[in-house]
């Protein structure tokens, strides 16, 4: 099992869901979150000042899915939320040691 989590900017995140839920993704987390990477930020005016703007906001998803997955899920998320501009995110795919179902107490794969 792996945990997959992605940054994206969040006018993608509907395109994102959608390529998700074709490949029969049924759940996912996600989270507000502000950064920057090699983008920096930017910088913007309002009423004639200009503010530097140094987190933007981003949209984090993270989950949980099979071994056989994971690339589909990467390959379905890269192409749905890439711009081809920067600051488009990152995806981290790493090991899910354990899952358990709190409902129901079933672990593992079978509570995914």
């Amino acid at each position: 099992m792996k945990m997959i989590t992605a940054i994206i900017k969040p006018f993608r995140l509907e395109q994102v869901r959608e390529a998700l839920t074709e490949l029969g993704i049924t759940g996912m987390t996600l989270e507000e979150v502000k950064g920057f990477g090699r983008q920096r930020g930017h910088t913007e005016f309002y009423r004639g000042a200009e503010y530097v703007i140094d987190f933007v906001p981003k949209f984090k998803l993270e989950l949980a899915v099979n071994d056989n997955l994971v690339e589909a899920v990467s390959e379905a998320i890269a192409k749905a939320a890439k711009t081809n501009k920067i600051g488009d995110g990152k995806i981290f795919v790493s090991e899910l040691e354990q899952v358990i179902r709190i409902r129901t107490g079933e672990q593992g794969e079978a509570a995914m």
